[in-house]
């Protein structure tokens, strides 16, 4: 099928677009890094701190799908979800009950291990949908390669989600193959780096380091005399 990819600095900013509920993925089992990624702490929060800290103010609603333990998550104070497909089905369990849940008609997903999320996120995924003409759905795409969790869909896919889930899919990019599909070329991979491993938390720290030493200067200075 063919693509409508739209790169950002074509963005009509001033454009209004439609209200939009952003689903977190918390849902998965997290055994690379030891469980529950959502909780894992960066710089002293939780991985979906600073997530909800990014997507927050771009949504009119945020649900997060969560699974196993729920209580950790309700002191964010915005509703939880969790799979109606057993057995830990993937992140598209967590899409379809969004998709179910949500009240506003276009939904965004994204993964509750992305701490550094750009704030154009869903205006770029909206702009994609817009300039290309498919109607159903965007996803970004970043130094060539699809981000398959961070995408935006509109709620009429949810019956060919529900018949690609009832099929044994379970694969992202497969159900992505399935629909009208634009693409939002975005240029900073860091961006978009997921938290996997506790390899991953480390750099993600050194990520923040560096960026604390660039706007902060003085203050870095004072940590080393400190020490």
């Amino acid at each position: 099928m063919s693509r409508g990819r739209i790169k950002l600095e074509r963005i009509s900013s001033d454009l209004p677009r439609p209200a939009v509920t952003t689903v977190i993925l918390a849902g998965g089992l997290g055994t690379r890094i030891g469980g529950e990624k959502g909780l894992k702490l960066l710089h002293g929060r939780s991985l979906i701190g600073w997530v909800l800290d990014s997507v927050s103010h771009q949504s009119e609603e945020i649900l997060i799908n969560a699974n196993g333990e729920l209580d950790p998550y309700s002191c964010f104070g915005y509703s939880i979800i969790a799979d109606q497909i057993p057995d830990w089905p993937g992140p598209l369990a967590g899409l379809q009950v969004a998709l179910r849940c949500a009240r506003h008609d276009w939904v965004v997903s994204v993964p509750c291990d992305t701490p550094f999320l750009p704030d154009n996120l869903i205006s770029g995924l909206f702009e994609a949908v817009r300039q290309s003409g498919r109607k159903e759905a965007s996803v970004v795409l970043v130094a060539g390669r699809r981000q398959p969790t961070i995408a935006l869909y509109h709620k009429s896919v949810l019956l060919k989600l529900d018949n690609y889930l009832a099929s044994g899919g379970r694969k992202v990019n497969g159900w992505l193959e399935t629909l009208q599909l634009g693409e939002a070329q975005f240029d900073n991979e860091t961006a978009f780096k997921n938290i996997n491993t506790p390899d991953d938390l480390v750099f993600a720290k050194a990520i923040l380091e560096l960026e604390v030493a660039r706007e902060f200067p003085d203050s870095l200075m004072c940590n080393r005399e400190v020490k």
